[in-house]
């Protein structure tokens, strides 16, 4: 009984093993919206998005609803909020409602990016390496740490008196 020798890739070449399976692009909900939720420090943000003219609505916590540029004053915060659509070059091209609650302004925008970052993984899996590349499907795991009895802070001692 002979048996063939075992091919060993050569450089440069990746073994079929090593390789990613394509992935397929999830289907949307019934009424045709793609949903995402991101987490940063306390804030979580729900969104759901559809190919439309660039609409992006903040529901509030008392039911109004903002348009993006109105919730959040900071450019940089708005800015955040849009990275995951620049990144894959589509901007205005869908229709985004966030549902936004806990944290600050900052946090939420953060949440708001992780979150509009999954939902456009789930539409077209071929955005993925732009948004990996970038570090917008990595959930920023920072919090807050706890204060500690005994200590005026989470580090910061009282103050020490000799006598």
């Amino acid at each position: 009984m002979t048996t063939s020798p075992i091919q060993m890739p050569t450089l440069g070449e990746t073994p079929a093993a090593a390789t990613r399976p394509v992935k397929v692009a999830k289907p949307a909900d019934k009424k045709g919206w793609w949903w995402g939720t991101g987490r940063r420090k306390t804030a979580v943000a729900r969104i759901r998005m559809k190919p439309g003219k660039g609409d992006f609505t903040v529901e509030c916590k008392s039911g109004k609803k903002k348009s993006h540029t109105e919730y959040f004053a900071e450019e940089r915060d708005r800015n955040d909020c849009l990275a995951a659509f620049k990144a894959c070059q589509m901007e205005g091209k869908f229709d985004v409602v966030a549902k936004l609650h806990g944290g600050g302004f900052m946090g939420q925008a953060g949440a708001v990016r992780l979150a509009i970052s999954r939902a456009l993984r789930d539409y077209d899996p071929g955005t993925e390496a732009a948004l990996r590349a970038a570090g917008f499907l990595t959930r920023d795991s920072r919090e807050v740490e706890r204060k500690k009895y005994g200590q005026a802070g989470a580090r910061r001692r009282f103050q020490f008196s000799k006598r």
